[in-house]
C-alpha cells in the first residue's frame, strides 16, 4: 500500500495496519466524517466505545485528539476522552480503531461530559492527557520535525 508519509511513526499519527479497504480514498487519507462514529477497541481486546469527534489544531494544521465516547445510550449520559491521534491504529481489516490502552486504564481516566469539556488548547491539559497514554504531545512532535527536516525548516539568511 502506498503512502504519503512512509515514515508514520516518527509524525505523530495513527498507525494503520490490515489490507482491507472500504469505499473512498482511505486509508492513508481519509475524510474525518467517515471515521465518526467508528468502534474502539482496548490494547487488551474489549470494545471501549466509539469515535465521536476528531479535534483539530487550527493553526497548525494537524489533528490534535479523537474523542471517545464511552458508554451511554444514544449519546446520553456518555463519557468521553481525549485519546492522542498517535495512540490509536486504524485497523482496516477489522474497521476499527485500537486504542493502545488496556480497557481499565481507559476506564479509571475520569474523561469528560459533552456539557463540560477541558480547555484542549491549555498546555497543562494537553501534557497530563499524553502522559497518561503515554505519548509525546502532537506539539512536540510538530517543533521535532520542522527543526530536523531540511524540507520544511524555513531557510536561514
Amino acid at each position: 500500500m502506498g503512502s504519503i508519509n512512509p515514515q508514520r511513526g516518527t509524525r505523530g499519527g495513527a498507525n494503520i495496519v490490515g489490507g482491507g479497504i472500504g469505499e473512498g480514498p482511505g486509508p492513508d487519507i481519509m475524510a474525518a466524517a467517515t471515521l465518526d462514529g467508528n468502534k474502539v477497541m482496548s490494547s487488551d481486546g474489549e470494545h471501549v466505545g466509539k469515535i465521536s469527534d476528531i479535534m483539530l489544531d487550527v493553526r497548525n494544521g494537524r489533528i490534535a485528539y479523537a474523542v471517545l465516547s464511552e458508554g451511554g445510550f444514544l449519546g446520553m449520559g456518555s463519557n468521553l476522552h481525549a485519546i492522542p491521534w498517535s495512540a490509536l491504529t486504524l485497523d482496516t481489516d477489522e474497521k476499527c480503531f485500537v486504542v493502545d490502552i488496556a480497557a481499565q486504564r481507559l476506564k479509571d481516566d475520569p474523561g469528560f461530559d459533552k456539557d463540560h469539556w477541558p480547555t484542549m488548547a491549555d498546555a497543562k491539559w494537553g501534557m497530563s492527557m499524553h502522559t497518561y497514554y503515554n505519548r509525546e504531545p502532537y506539539w512536540s512532535a510538530t517543533h521535532e520535525v520542522v527543526e530536523n527536516d531540511p524540507a520544511i525548516r524555513p531557510s536561514e539568511h
